[in-house]
């Protein structure tokens, strides 16, 4: 008996350690989708923000965030203060069965927790992209990741109020992704347009990315480590039940994820009469962020529907903020708010046990806190430093202004001191020297 609780133990821990590292791969989708979607001059910023946004959410959630969120008291609205990870389990713990004995190690469910944390922070770089300091979006990654992202996760995964009255959200199509829309959108609206983009008597311009293969590619790891995201949310796998859930949860994942690309393709066709290809890739996406809030209850028909419905969503969803001038460059807001609403009320239709009056009470609940503490946040760090590089930054791409290199130095022109001779980039020179002798 002894053998066999130690086996499932090693088994659940090791199971969501790995789907810990699918989720931690969806950082690499991001940066690749990201990448694709924006203008080749800021490139090289928006994979700094990556990186250096995945860094800070581990250390920040590492220093106090998995505290605010996992040692709080059932039922509560303010987390406990307190730091770091805690004590791990004890063999005599884990020995002693019963219900309340540990399956999966402590270290394990904080390492599965916190790339959860990094997903949320990478939906609002998106939003931001092309206009926005990037240390301002550093600054505001500490924040999100240490404590505005924990409170609401208290609420709800972690037992607090929510949690509570019946909220229902699964592997986090509210916690996560709606949250991580409403810190995007605060920090849009306080930014305002790309230059450009939106014309004085109303006109809207097309921004194209610089790399669809690139978005593609970001696309389908997204989606592959999609399948840890939501599957891993299951806990365990050790037993016969839990073990056919997973599959579930993976064929109903896949199955949304298809439906939000035909769906997407289908509206953009009948809309704009043509296969829009950055529609297909947000449909992909809106189908996953839909299901998220509940991949196991529905059938994997009644999953292709849900994805289809967000894929759709997401397409309606994309046109209307750009008719209200509200510019993101990659969609986020539209896949992972908008869709994000849309799976956390479609829960009650396949989940006998949730209700549509706590959907919408964690709804409000999340979005409220995120998008006012964010907001303040946003404001102080305008305040204090500034949000926006300066409109010729904008101009020249934030590569150079923020990061001194390009990510494709080949494919420009240099102006060199003494020259504008048109040759390419390759005389020698660094590309943060190549910054300092730039002329106009």
């Amino acid at each position: 008996m002894t053998d066999l609780v130690e086996l499932s133990y090693a088994l659940d821990t090791f199971y969501f350690l790995i789907c810990g590292v699918l989720v931690m791969w969806m950082a690499a989708g991001f940066s690749m989708l990201e990448a694709g979607l924006v203008r080749s001059k800021n490139t090289a910023e928006i994979l700094t923000k990556n990186i250096a946004l995945f860094a800070i959410a581990c250390t920040m959630y590492l220093l106090v965030g998995y505290y605010l969120m996992y040692s709080s008291s059932e039922g509560g609205v303010l987390p406990s203060l307190g730091f770091l990870l805690g004590g791990e389990n004890s063999a005599d713990a884990v020995l002693a069965g019963g219900d309340d004995a540990p399956y999966y190690s402590m270290r394990a469910d904080y390492f599965f927790q916190v790339v959860f944390v990094a997903t949320a922070m990478s939906i609002v770089s998106g939003a931001v992209a092309e206009r926005m300091k990037l240390w301002a979006f550093l600054a505001f990654a500490v924040v999100m990741t240490g404590v505005i992202y924990p409170v609401s996760g208290y609420w709800t995964w972690g037992g607090g109020w929510l949690s509570a009255a019946g909220f229902s959200d699964f592997a986090g199509s509210g916690i996560v992704h709606m949250a991580g829309a409403a810190a995007a959108l605060a920090g849009v609206l306080i930014l305002g347009p790309r230059k450009g983009k939106y014309g004085k008597d109303g006109s809207i311009y097309a921004i194209p990315g610089a790399n669809m293969p690139l978005a593609t590619l970001g696309t389908f790891i997204l989606w592959m480590g999609w399948f840890g995201f939501n599957g891993g949310s299951e806990l365990k796998v050790s037993d016969v039940d839990s073990a056919n859930n997973v599959a579930q949860v993976l064929v109903n994942t896949n199955a949304a994820a298809a439906g939000g690309v035909i769906a997407a393709l289908i509206i953009a066709k009948l809309w704009f009469r043509k296969a829009d290809l950055t529609m297909a890739l947000n449909g992909a996406l809106a189908g996953l962020v839909a299901i998220t809030a509940e991949p196991l209850a529905p059938s994997a028909l009644g999953a292709t529907l849900i994805g289809g419905l967000g894929g759709a969503i997401v397409v309606a969803a994309i046109v209307g903020l750009d008719k209200l001038k509200i510019d993101d460059p990659v969609g986020a807001i539209s896949v992972h708010g908008v869709v994000g609403i849309w799976g956390l009320l479609a829960v009650p239709l396949t989940n006998g046990d949730a209700t549509f009056g706590a959907q919408v009470l964690g709804i409000i609940g999340i979005f409220v806190w995120v998008f006012l503490a964010s907001l303040a946040v946003w404001l102080i760090i305008k305040a204090a430093m500034g949000l926006r590089v300066s409109e010729e930054e904008e101009y020249e791409g934030v590569d150079l202004a923020e990061c001194g290199l390009e990510a494709y130095p080949e494919f420009t022109v240099a102006k060199v001191r003494g020259g504008g001779s048109g040759r390419p980039q390759n005389d020698g020179l660094s590309q943060s020297a190549r910054l300092s002798t730039r002329t106009e």
